[in-house]
């Protein structure tokens, strides 16, 4: 599984103002159902979903990431969405430190496994500390695009 099967170029924000998780998640909501417009989830399923796992123990995995997630009825695949922050915000992350980088990936009530290995793959990628690094310092959405996906074009030229 290749994050370029999870985000798209219209599913990265860059500067994204929250000043709260609850308000970063919130967001993040707002613009997963914009993406996926009417066929798709709505953004206060969307928003309860994540708050729900949140109250499970934190997605704030540290060194300044998260990676919300949950399922959802009535999608018809894995959805991605990244976001760089303005500002970092407490996460209530496991090493307390404040998250800059998100991840939030929303997966259809039957994805099973699969939701998983992106959740694995996910984090696989954002445990890199360079690829982190770059992400930090990128100031477009189609950088960041770029960087999150390169690893998936290279396996794909190899």
């Amino acid at each position: 599984m290749d994050i370029a099967d999870l985000i798209s170029p219209d599913a990265v924000i860059v500067n994204l103002r929250a000043a709260t998780k609850k308000q970063a998640l919130q967001e993040l909501a707002k613009r997963a159902a914009d993406l996926m417009g009417p066929d798709g989830a709505g953004e206060r399923d969307i928003f309860e979903v994540l708050l729900e796992r949140e109250r499970l123990g934190t997605t704030g995995v540290g060194a300044g990431i998260a990676i919300p997630h949950g399922k959802l009825g009535h999608l018809p695949k894995l959805r991605g969405l990244f976001a760089k922050l303005d500002k970092p915000v407490d996460f209530e992350a496991i090493d307390e430190q404040p998250v800059d980088l998100i991840f939030l990936l929303l997966a259809p009530e039957a994805a099973g496994a699969d939701h998983l290995k992106a959740l694995a793959r996910v984090s696989r990628l954002l445990r890199d500390k360079g690829i982190c690094d770059k992400l930090r310092g990128a100031e477009t959405a189609e950088a960041l695009y770029l960087i999150l996906t390169a690893q998936s074009a290279s396996s794909h030229a190899a």
